[in-house]
């Protein structure tokens, strides 16, 4: 009897090692990584058009992910019907609700769309438009979020993983989803978006943040960070990216801070909308460590007891 006691006592604390080990030092590879943009980008998505049977499959894979880590549906299912697209069409949302009694109420939206354009212009034949930076990138690291917060549970407020579908025919998922939850009365404290994060800008910084002067949030998420991961473009300003992403949305509804993280910086990657745009030109290794430099920062973003990030000019808004 007493040699099965040390035995079971062993046993149980070799669990709870290694359940710390594995928070402790989460990390995702780049072959994890690689693995979402191989599904996602092949040739056999399509090109992800809204509406598509590629993009349905790619909702299925994401829907399977969430099931197996703890990721709930938020609504009835994990799709989201679009209300403003004249074809059948909808965002995948997960939910991770939070461990606080009390900032269980509040929400953190953590997003990025799925979708792509389909078909684009030929090039030697090829007219597949596979969107692997544009957004299996985005999409990727948004999947890896979910699993890491859906197995450990360390989130106080609740988190909503949502990509987004029709952000190519108009930011519509995001629109859809904005307005629906605003109408439902979700309190949210601020949104996050990654796009485009599959090749290294060619700057300092890790990153960039759009809408980067409007709030202090690249602040809060260097100082989380320990360096200067999330910088400020001048282009992104130039173009108004704050506006061009499934982020605006958000802002525009609930009048809170939401923002892009993304790595595109203009001269990084000739394939906007193109068909090169392959996951032969993917760096994964670049895309693990955008991933695993953010997950700590948005633990920390989501469990911080007040609300630190702000406008820093809120009268404009």
């Amino acid at each position: 009897m007493n040699k099965i006691i040390i035995v079971l006592a062993l046993l149980l604390i070799g669990c709870k090692s290694t359940t710390a080990v594995s928070e402790k030092d989460y990390r995702v590879t780049a072959e994890q990584v690689a693995k979402h943009l191989n599904f996602l980008a092949s040739d056999e998505r399509g090109g992800r058009d809204t509406g598509s049977e590629g993009i349905a499959e790619s909702a299925a894979y994401i829907e399977d992910i969430f099931s197996n880590n703890g990721v709930k549906p938020y609504f009835e299912t994990y799709g989201d019907t679009l209300t403003n697209f004249d074809q059948p069409a909808f965002n995948v949302v997960g939910w991770v609700q939070g461990n606080d009694p009390k900032l269980k109420n509040e929400f953190v939206i953590v997003g990025a769309h799925y979708d792509h354009i389909g078909q684009g212009k030929p090039v030697n034949g090829d007219s597949l438009a596979n969107g692997a930076n544009d957004n299996a990138s985005g999409t990727s690291a948004v999947i890896e979020f979910a699993k890491y917060f859906g197995t450990h549970k360390t989130n106080k407020r609740s988190m909503l993983f949502v990509l987004f579908s029709a952000e190519e025919k108009g930011l519509l998922g995001s629109k859809h989803l904005a307005e629906k939850l605003k109408d439902q009365g979700m309190d949210l404290y601020f949104m996050l978006n990654f796009e485009m994060i599959g090749v290294p800008m060619q700057r300092e910084e890790l990153t960039y943040i759009t809408g980067y002067k409007e709030t202090n949030m690249a602040d809060v998420m260097n100082g989380y960070a320990g360096k200067e991961a999330y910088g400020f473009l001048p282009k992104a300003a130039e173009f108004n990216l704050f506006k061009r992403s499934d982020n605006y949305p958000f802002y525009e509804q609930f009048k809170v801070p939401a923002q892009t993280v993304c790595t595109f910086d203009f001269e990084n990657y000739p394939y906007y909308h193109h068909v090169d745009d392959e996951i032969s030109e993917m760096d994964f290794n670049h895309m693990a460590t955008v991933i695993n430099t953010s997950l700590p920062v948005l633990k920390q973003m989501t469990n911080a007891e007040q609300h630190e990030i702000k406008f820093n000019d809120p009268k404009e808004y």
